[in-house]
């Protein structure tokens, strides 16, 4: 307990030295979790990354966020404690096979999820998130095509709750698609009182038991909510610290993953440590860099999303 004690004053008094702020996902360590500035999903982190004032910005999340952040701060310092704190949906999507796909729809507009890299971004016309992507599809006129990559399972949901139809790339989460229906099923058997939860990057079968369905955000808020005191909760088991901090009177359940692992865990996610974060403000170091041409290209979808999400 002491270490950490020491890391957390370590970490305030280098973000205090450094003028930084640290903005965490969800899905981060609970210690990463008590230590950040702001804690959020994909769209209140690019808010908040695209509203701060300090000079460093430490993303404790995984590469594309903090892509993302340096595309909305050219002259900022970006910071990720683990350069190989990756993302499989952003690593089924490789820009050049990307681009080849793209010639095959001529005259289709893109909508990309936010759990993309920079160069695929620049090959989009519209950034989306969980929270935002049935909004931002609305907004596209009826009549034009659309592709949507990289996550097949939101795509889907995407084109259910808005009627159309769309080419979708075929990507998937590695932590969304683990999750077994078989095990919701036993576990709803067990747990009769408990409301089901579950974020849309799931697969259908696991949506279907679902009675609420979106972002880490809108699940926690709903967990809050509802009168429900147990939830069964089918994301990444990062979010049921903060579901726990905000209603410690209510039972939270992470959904079971197929395996007998902990395969909920997103393990790109839990390679930024409190030792790392403390690290990277120490050296300034793995600093996020973009070519800007490729920044600019990437900003304009980026920058729509948030003009669609005010």
């Amino acid at each position: 307990m002491k270490q950490h004690e020491d890391l957390f004053a370590q970490i305030r008094r280098l973000k205090k030295e450094r003028n930084a702020v640290i903005l965490a996902h969800y899905y981060q360590d609970p210690d990463i979790q008590d230590v950040a500035d702001y804690i959020g999903d994909s769209l209140g982190l690019s808010q908040e990354a695209a509203k701060t004032n300090a000079d460093v910005i430490v993303f404790a999340g995984v590469h594309f966020m903090a892509e993302t952040a340096k595309i909305l701060n050219p002259t900022k310092t970006v910071l990720l404690p683990d350069l190989e704190a990756g993302c499989s949906l952003a690593d089924s999507c490789p820009a050049p096979l990307f681009r080849e796909f793209k010639k095959k729809y001529p005259g289709h507009v893109v909508v990309s999820y936010v759990n993309c890299s920079a160069a695929v971004k620049a090959e989009s016309d519209y950034i989306c998130t969980s929270s935002n992507a049935v909004k931002i599809v609305n907004s596209i006129p009826k009549d034009q095509p659309i592709l949507f990559a990289p996550d097949k399972n939101l795509g889907r949901y995407v084109m259910q709750q808005t009627g159309r139809e769309m080419v979708l790339w075929p990507g998937a989460c590695v932590v969304h698609e683990t999750f077994s229906e078989k095990k919701l099923v036993q576990l709803q058997v067990e747990h009769p009182d408990a409301v089901v939860i579950a974020h849309p990057e799931c697969e259908e079968p696991i949506l279907k038991h679902a009675a609420f369905i979106g972002s880490t955000t809108a699940l926690l808020n709903f967990s809050l909510k509802n009168p429900a005191k147990k939830f069964i909760v089918v994301t990444e088991s990062g979010i049921l610290h903060q579901m726990q901090k905000a209603a410690p009177e209510k039972i939270f359940i992470p959904a079971p993953p197929n395996a007998n692992c902990a395969c909920n865990e997103c393990p790109y996610m839990r390679r930024n440590t409190l030792e790392k974060i403390a690290q990277c403000l120490e050296t300034m170091q793995p600093e996020i860099r973009l070519p800007e041409d490729l920044r600019l290209r990437a900003l304009v979808p980026v920058q729509r999303m948030l003009e669609l999400s005010a």
